[in-house]
């Protein structure tokens, strides 16, 4: 199992936009990333944090190219954040 973590710094106001990009692709992102069991959104007064899940390391990586994720996801995503996105991809032991 592999985790990958994107914090984003999102304002309070475009927080609620920024969820619904999260909804808009949580189910596109279950049925057709290669190796995705699950994806959660979790907020915090500093921060927001997207968390996926993947079978391997190599499908957590192969996402961050995807046309899902570069060509839908970071479009509608980046006019909402206030700096660039924190990625970390973890090796579940």
């Amino acid at each position: 199992m592999a985790q990958l973590q994107i914090t984003l710094i999102v304002s309070d106001e475009n927080r609620a936009a920024a969820a619904a990009v999260y909804a808009k692709y949580k189910q596109e992102f279950l049925d057709g990333a290669a190796g995705a069991t699950s994806k959660h959104l979790l907020i915090r007064s500093e921060d927001v944090q997207v968390l996926h899940v993947f079978d391997t390391v190599e499908n957590a990586n192969a996402y961050l190219t995807s046309e899902l994720f570069t060509n839908d996801v970071v479009r509608e995503l980046s006019p909402l954040l206030d700096a660039a996105p924190e990625v970390r991809i973890y090796d579940e032991v």
